[in-house]
């Protein structure tokens, strides 16, 4: 008896020590980067946040037919039958538009995508030359589930809406150039503009605009270009207002390749005693400039920006993509009153598009390169965070559904053994995550 008795007490000791050791090792697998002890998508974001930051606001929405919300500054809370879902406006995501197939654009635009050859020709001279011939053979690495699709289609933009509530982003950051102006390798798309909006307003989603370069863009044309936006969109319910530090709501810019302008020039546009200053008028705004290079900071600070955006999701490709990076930028933006604002990717693979590239391609691993980006980017508690890109198919950044596919020449990239939705699932839990996070920072 004795000896059994010895026996259980043995026993339960042990299990005692497993379970002690297992609750010990659960923690240390938990995020240390100042998060809480909640991972990411255990329940439903539903406080509000308070305090006297700046924060997005949300203006006049319409909601899907059988839905009713809930507005804050920060989201919109859906109810279904089934449950109450959000979406929020501090994580905004990169969309394009200039997309175009034969039966509703008369021929393929973008995914016919030439092969970009490399500055030096006897590195050039190694790798394929030529375009692509859709839709079998596409510009990209992935295939979309839409096939290649017209950005014309009305069909693709509402399923591209439902897809981007899905995952729970409130801003979509559009890809805009002016009236009658195209990147190298597309067509005009502007007059695409109000459909967006109209689409993105129906699932309460809200559009920023990103200002591509192109050729003669100036300090001036900005000032034009700044103008004709809020002119033609500003009273549309679907247009984003963010609320700066003074409590002055305005509309938020994204400039990509700011660096292309001077500093000077930009200081004339945005500083208040500048030449033609659109500070302190009826197209004032906040003003986000990309930040590629460390001395960029400076340059920002200098041309009187708002704050900063990485967009790269190529991480160690530049020093503003780069994680390791972004503490210290967010610091000096801290110091001198900018916003700054990461932007997380599921991986980056651009050599349908740059043969020559390969050495910047960021393998998705299942999901786990953008997990680690996106904890990356909340760590350094920003204000917003940016995804980089819902639709950018040539750089293998996007977060739309794609599909396995295999053709006589391709063998394209999938999300297996996924679905086609994992990386709308992972940024909706993400983008729960950063909201009970937030509201716990102002605490």
């Amino acid at each position: 008896m004795t000896r059994l008795r010895k026996k259980a007490f043995i026993a339960l000791f042990l299990f005692t020590l497993f379970i002690f050791g297992t609750m010990m090792g659960l923690r240390t697998l938990k995020p240390s980067d100042g998060f809480s002890d909640l991972a990411p998508g255990m329940g439903e974001f539903v406080g509000e946040r308070g305090g006297d930051r700046r924060r997005p606001v949300s203006n006049d929405m319409v909601v899907s037919p059988g839905q009713s919300h809930l507005a804050s500054d920060t989201k919109v809370v859906f109810t279904k039958s089934d449950r109450d879902y959000s979406i929020f406006y501090d994580v905004q995501i990169f969309y394009y538009l200039w997309y175009g197939n034969p039966q509703m654009d008369g021929k393929y635009i973008h995914w016919d995508h030439v092969l970009v050859p490399h500055w030096d020709p006897k590195i050039a001279a190694s790798h394929a030359k030529g375009r692509h011939t859709p839709p079998e053979d596409i510009a990209s690495s992935f295939y979309p589930e839409l096939g290649p699709y017209s950005s014309r289609d009305p069909t693709v933009l509402e399923s591209h809406m439902s897809q981007i509530e899905a995952a729970a982003a409130g801003v979509l950051v559009l890809s805009w150039y002016p009236p009658g102006i195209a990147d190298n390798h597309g067509e005009p798309c502007e007059d695409l503009v109000p459909a967006v909006m109209d689409a993105a307003h129906r699932h309460s989603i809200k559009v920023a605009f990103h200002i591509q370069p192109y050729t003669g863009r100036t300090d001036l044309s900005m000032h034009d270009n700044i103008k004709y936006i809020i002119d033609k969109y500003g009273n549309h319910g679907a247009f984003y207002r963010f609320r700066s530090t003074t409590g002055r709501i305005l509309p938020l810019f994204y400039v990509y390749d700011s660096y292309l302008t001077p500093p000077e020039a930009w200081a004339d546009l945005l500083h208040p005693a500048g030449a033609h200053t659109l500070r302190g008028t009826l197209y004032d705004g906040v003003f986000l400039a990309l930040v590629v290079e460390e001395r960029h900071k400076h340059d920002i600070l200098a041309g009187g920006f708002d704050g900063m955006y990485t967009y790269f999701a190529s991480n160690g490709f530049s020093f503003g993509s780069s994680h390791q990076n972004w503490k210290a930028v967010k610091d000096f933006c801290d110091g001198n009153n900018l916003l700054f604002v990461p932007s997380a990717g599921p991986g980056y693979v651009d050599t349908a598009v740059r043969p020559w590239n390969n050495h910047n391609t960021r393998n998705r691993v299942n999901g786990r390169y953008y997990e680690t980006s996106l904890q990356a980017a909340l760590s350094v508690r920003p204000e917003i965070v940016t995804i980089t890109s819902f639709n950018e198919w040539h750089e293998g950044t996007q977060i739309e559904k794609a599909v396995p596919r295999k053709t006589v020449t391709r063998l394209y990239l999938d999300y297996q053994p996924h679905r086609s939705d994992l990386y709308l699932e992972l940024t909706r839990k993400w983008a729960e995550h950063f909201n009970k996070e937030k509201d716990k920072w102002l605490m």
